[in-house]
């Protein structure tokens, strides 16, 4: 984790992450959505034919300075229920279509609409659930003082695949060393871990196990 040595000689850290991170963003996200619109609307099609209901999940999570923030993704699991009423574990829920769009990553497309209104970034920490806030320590706490990415450090280091303390860790070092080569660091390989399906469950489970603030 700490191989990686900032480059001082292109853009200096504090001018990338105060000006130029922010105009690469709202660029790279405008310039996505537009080249990725066709993909956008066959999903749309799909995914509202395959559930009868909106195609879109929707969840409120902390942004940066812990700020609310709506998420937009895919919905890739239906909400089928037991007889008690409780919701089918992940993998019971994950419909045909949503499997091949989690599986390609093509869930976070709606993000980018989330980033060209200035609530996410392309890289930084994953926005992860409010109920999690409470179980923080002070340390981890830190991942959110930048805007939560679709991509960051700790997804091109094991994703789903490894401790909930090492992505906070990769989090948090990632908070104390932006710069615009770490992030084309993390969009490159980010790219090749989708194409070879990288990380994407957790020991055992079809994502990851819920955060109890432990390891």
């Amino acid at each position: 984790m700490l191989g990686w040595r900032r480059r001082k000689f292109f853009l200096p850290s504090h001018v990338y992450r105060k000006f130029f991170k922010r105009l690469i963003d709202l660029v790279c996200s405008l310039s996505g959505f537009v080249i990725l619109l066709p993909v956008f609307l066959i999903l749309t099609i799909l995914l509202w034919a395959e559930h009868r209901t909106s195609p879109f999940f929707i969840q409120q999570r902390p942004g940066r300075n812990l700020r609310p923030i709506r998420i937009i993704k895919f919905r890739t699991m239906n909400d089928k229920r037991d007889r008690d009423g409780n919701l089918l574990p992940d993998d019971d829920r994950l419909t045909f279509t949503g499997k091949l769009v989690r599986r390609t990553s093509l869930d976070e497309i709606p993000q980018l609409i989330n980033i060209i209104r200035g609530d996410m970034s392309l890289i930084g920490p994953r926005p992860l659930l409010s109920e999690y806030i409470p179980l923080y320590s002070p340390e981890q706490i830190r991942r959110h003082e930048v805007r939560p990415g679709i991509t960051g450090w700790a997804q091109i280091n094991g994703r789903n695949a490894i401790r909930w303390s090492e992505k906070f860790s990769y989090d948090v070092w990632y908070v104390d060393h932006i710069s615009f080569w770490l992030d084309l660091k993390i969009l490159f390989i980010t790219v090749v871990k989708v194409l070879k399906a990288e990380g994407i469950s957790g020991e055992g489970v079809l994502t990851t196990k819920k955060f109890d603030g432990g390891n």
